[in-house]
This record gives structure tokens, C-alpha cells and sequence, in this order.
């Protein structure tokens, strides 16, 4: 067993706020790889894959609310998972007014 990397109250408390092109979404289904069917706000189901330096450092799970960026060209269907939101991220977004799921 290696050292465990503790994670520092700055990037816990660390909030990534979408961009406009950005989309909130919740991880209904693990596909595999690098693959999760995200269910996004816009109301479209896009097919993500996660991005590289996201891989093995964060782990998701069904029900987990996530950080969506639309690909330029199948933008309804496809796209990269950029961040996971932990719980306490999910309820300041919605007290923010971004998440409305």
C-alpha cells in the first residue's frame, strides 16, 4: 500500500463555477474505460469521456453531480468530463442558483 495524497482545505473548498459553455450534469451510468452516460441539465444525455489528469486521481460514481464541456461538433450527444462536485460543492451551486436538478 502506497501513501494516501491528502488533499489540502483549499482544494476542497476550491468551487469550479461552469462557464457558459459549460454544463451541469449527474453520472447516471458507468460504461467503462474512460466512458459515463451523463444525464445534463440541457436535457440531453451525453455519452463523456474523462479527461486525462482526471483518470485515477478522482474516482466517479452513479448520482455524482459533474462538470460537463460540450464537444464542438456532436455537442447533443458527446462530450469531456472536466470536474466531479463534491457534496458540499453540490449544495452551494444549488444555493447558488447554477443547479437547479
Amino acid at each position: 500500500m502506497g501513501k494516501k495524497k491528502v488533499l489540502s482545505e483549499e482544494d476542497i473548498n476550491n468551487l469550479v463555477i461552469p462557464a457558459p459553455t459549460d454544463v451541469l450534469g449527474v453520472a447516471i451510468k458507468l460504461l467503462g474505460f474512460d466512458r459515463v452516460l451523463v444525464k445534463c441539465q440541457d436535457g440531453h444525455e451525453r455519452l463523456c469521456r474523462i479527461r486525462g489528469n482526471m483518470k485515477r486521481r478522482v474516482w466517479i460514481r452513479e448520482g455524482d453531480i459533474v462538470l460537463v464541456s460540450p464537444w464542438d461538433f456532436q455537442s447533443d450527444k458527446r462530450g469531456d468530463l472536466i470536474w466531479r462536485y463534491t457534496k458540499a460543492q453540490a449544495d452551494t451551486l444549488r444555493k447558488k442558483g447554477y443547479l437547479t436538478m
